[in-house]
């Protein structure tokens, strides 16, 4: 008999609730009508009142939708002289208080449109909802400034018009939209410190923010590789602490030899704030302190402990010297550089960072330990609590409030300080218990610096593995969070960290589509989210990108990585990028343009290795995908393909801090029992339900060795693992384990006992086995060679 097999996720459905509507991110509340209503030649927008925000956002609509037809646009004051027929009529009334201020009413019906809010933000986001229901076209690379400066997406680019765009006829599907975030904080964050990008590029990252209804830019402007920010006050932190002598080649020992640099002057800065204000964002600077300072050390090292000399560091990690928490220059230099930034920034926040800060200088340091006494404090992580509330009376004191992540929990959080949870979701629930307001934003789902699809057909990452339906499925409010509690959950972020991403074209590539996830994460009622109506809804998105001329991820053809079939049953591989077509291959060869084209679903006689990738009509190609189609008449004689598991929950895992190596691993899971037990048709965490907190996952089966000899296999887990061939422990690690273990075992040929086991504490989920033998070059490890019992 066959076994129920877990696996990845299959084939992508279409359709937003059996609709032609696809915008993204899905309104709360949407009624589809019958009809349409067309953009004519003599489409106006219309402008209720006299105020210059409502003006302003009529002007941005105008320009675009000129711009990208080619018609103009004309925008006029509704005195009631002149009809709303044929015309888009915005409006800021009282009668959608009840939608918050950047909730919005909007009607489209045969004889024109009526879009309504109480406040200009829920104009804004009508806007991007009625750009949606046109054409892709709409996005099309728009030059120059519109209204208050608001520049177009794709900002300093050419302009770009088709010409059978500019004489069609725009139609907009007749409905009813009442619609509103979910969150009041929706972000996204991007690193410079890394690697620095030009205001031209920080302006279209702004407009694409705006394009998915995100209000607030988390602009990350001080690292130990760069300080970007200028200041009057402190001219060596950009003559000195901007620059650094090279620059780290991946994960290597080697730099490239080359001088890097850049930052942005106040005048940059005021015109980025000003940009972002004009599409109803707000930018929070984040400036890092106690730790990743190096690089203003370098331009002022009495700051720290040591006295220096020091140079703006040229790799990646965590630098040991931090500022001096004993020395009071430390905290006139930060409070001047904060009295800049609050002049330069109006955001009602202020990110302090203080994550990744060690305490070996503050422990060694006369000044800091003179202090710890002073204050009466026990140790070295209640000396950073009491530097981040020095900073934080600085920030009330000038009505601001601070963020920092999650570690500024250690040692006693600061009265009024804002969390943000990066390392998983165990800080922003404990700070919520605290009765502190929290955004979450873990690496584990919302790390966009990390792989999209394999990594070995995708652009070098972190490490982290962060596919779109996994940043899809994150849920922000942590059910282990009373009612009262849920509350102090006020957004999602997303960050885009930049040690490996070094050009415009490649943060693009990261951020998108992910950026559609995390708008859906951050705007949809949770109660209306699904991955199928999601993945449907974006195939019109992925033309808008296309429009748009953006780098972004090109979907694979959506297809089970590994399925089980009978003789003559049929695989079907889906292209969810929306245009373009599937080539593959099932004799091991390259999927290039040469290779087949998918036209119908490929019958299955034995088992076969189908390699595929989506190739748009302008040549770009999508990542490559395998997927292996095992028959299930092929197994040996009383077995089927696949593995057994057994899922395990953790609440008494004594101390997460401590590590867990394989040997311990093994013991604990043999005096378990499962929560729930099931089979994949591989070796994969994907499918098998499980939690966000800490879990263990048993793995067990039969490998099949096709000859005897030495084998060797990499085992990669987030984050404890332990590999187990024929009773013996192959390779084993303990957590936060990023590169793979490896381990040479000789094996005789044959079926041989099989067993997996791995441990998750933070939800990265990654667990990957590869291996290489006689005659067999290295390469992930074959379902073909795993089997369970019927």
């Amino acid at each position: 008999m066959k076994h129920e097999a877990v696996a990845a996720s299959g084939p992508r459905a279409r359709g937003l609730d059996g609709t032609h509507i696809s915008v993204i991110p899905r309104p709360e509340r949407i009624e589809p009508r019958s009809g349409s209503f067309t953009i004519g030649p003599d489409f106006a927008v219309l402008v209720a009142g006299s105020d210059a925000p409502t003006r302003a956002i009529g002007e941005y609509c105008a320009s675009r939708l000129a711009q990208a037809r080619g018609l103009p646009v004309e925008v006029v004051t509704d005195t009631g002289a002149r009809s709303p027929a044929g015309c888009l009529r915005l409006a800021c009334t009282p009668s959608c208080r009840e939608l918050g201020r950047e909730g919005y009413r909007l009607d489209v019906a045969p004889d024109g449109v009526s879009l309504e809010a109480c406040a200009p933000a829920g104009l804004f986001y009508g806007v991007q909802t009625v750009f949606q229901l046109l054409p892709p076209d709409i996005y099309a690379p728009l030059r120059g400034a519109v209204g208050q400066g608001v520049v177009g997406l794709g900002a300093g680019l050419e302009a770009r018009v088709d010409t059978a765009a500019r004489e069609a006829s725009w139609a907009v599907p007749c409905l009813r939209i009442e619609d509103r975030p979910r969150f009041a904080y929706r972000g996204m964050h991007l690193d410079v410190g890394r690697h620095y990008f030009p205001v031209d590029f920080i302006k279209r990252y702004l407009d694409l923010l705006a394009m998915h209804k995100l209000n607030t830019f988390h602009w990350h402007l001080t690292e130990d590789q760069g300080w970007r920010l200028e200041i009057d006050a402190y001219p060596r932190l950009t003559q000195i602490g901007s620059r650094r002598r090279e620059t780290q080649i991946r994960r290597t020992d080697r730099c490239d030899g080359r001088p890097y640099g850049g930052y942005y002057t106040k005048q940059e800065i005021r015109e980025v704030v000003a940009y972002a204000a004009a599409l109803h964002i707000t930018v929070i600077p984040e400036i890092e302190m106690p730790g990743h300072s190096v690089a203003a050390l370098a331009a002022y090292p009495e700051l720290s402990c040591t006295g220096g000399p020091f140079s703006v560091r040229t790799r990646w990690g965590v630098a040991q010297d931090i500022y001096c928490a004993g020395n009071e220059a430390t905290f006139a230099f930060l409070e001047q550089v904060l009295a800049e930034v609050l002049e330069l920034f109006p955001s009602p926040y202020i990110h302090i960072g203080g994550d990744e800060a060690p305490k070996d200088r503050w422990r060694q340091c006369p000044k800091c330990q003179r202090r710890i006494a002073q204050e009466g404090l026990a140790d070295e992580y209640e000396l950073q609590s009491w530097f981040v509330k020095r900073i934080e009376r600085f920030l009330l004191a000038h009505d601001r409030k601070l963020i920092g992540w999650d570690e500024i929990l250690e040692g006693g959080l600061a009265p009024e300080a804002t969390v943000m949870s990066w390392r998983g979701t165990i800080g922003g629930i404990a700070a919520a218990r605290q009765g502190h307001d929290v955004i979450m934003a873990p690496y584990s789902h919302l790390y966009f610096d990390g792989y999209q699809a394999e990594p070995d057909s995708e652009p070098f990452a972190i490490g982290y593995w962060a596919p779109l339906e996994k940043v899809y499925g994150f849920e922000p409010v942590p059910a282990a969070l009373d009612a009262t509690q849920r509350r102090h959950v006020i957004g999602v972020q997303a960050n885009l960290w930049t040690e490996y991403v070094a050009t415009p074209e490649h943060v693009e590539y990261m951020l998108l589509p992910r950026l559609s996830a995390l708008a859906e994460l951050a705007w949809t009622p949770a109660s209306l989210r699904r991955w199928d109506c999601f993945a449907g809804r974006l195939a019109t998105h992925y033309r808008r990108l296309q429009a748009l001329g953006a780098f972004y991820h090109i979907p694979t053809p959506a297809v089970e990585p590994v399925s089980i079939v009978a003789r003559g049953d049929e695989l079907i591989l889906e292209n969810p990028a929306g245009e373009g077509t599937i080539h593959f291959t099932t004799d091991g060869g390259e999927p290039n343009a040469e290779a087949p084209v998918y036209a119908k679903p490929l019958v299955i006689v034995a088992n076969t290795t189908v390699r595929a990738r989506t190739i748009l009509p302008d040549g770009r190609e999508s990542s490559e995908v395998t997927a292996m189609t095992l028959v299930q008449e092929d197994a040996p004689a009383g077995l089927a393909y696949g593995l057994r598991y057994e899922y395990y929950e953790l609440d008494d895992l004594d101390d997460l801090h401590a590590p867990v190596g394989p040997d311990k691993l093994l013991q604990d899971l043999s005096q378990r029992s499962p929560q729930h037990a099931g089979y994949v048709n591989y070796l994969t965490v994907d499918g098998i339900p499980r939690r966000e907190g800490p879990h263990a996952l048993r793995f067990t089966g039969f490998i099949e060795i096709p000859r005897d000899g030495d084998y060797t296999f990499h085992l990669r887990g987030n984050d404890a693992c332990a590999l187990t061939i024929d009773g013996r422990v192959v390779c084993g690690a303990d957590r936060w384990l990023h590169e793979s273990v490896s381990g040479t075992i000789r094996l005789p040929s044959g079926l041989l006992p099989f067993e997996v086991r791995y441990l998750e504490w933070r939800g990265q989920d990654r667990l990957q086995l590869a291996c290489e033998g006689p005659d067999v070059p290295r390469r992930r490890l074959p379902a073909g060679m795993l089997f369970t019992r019927k």
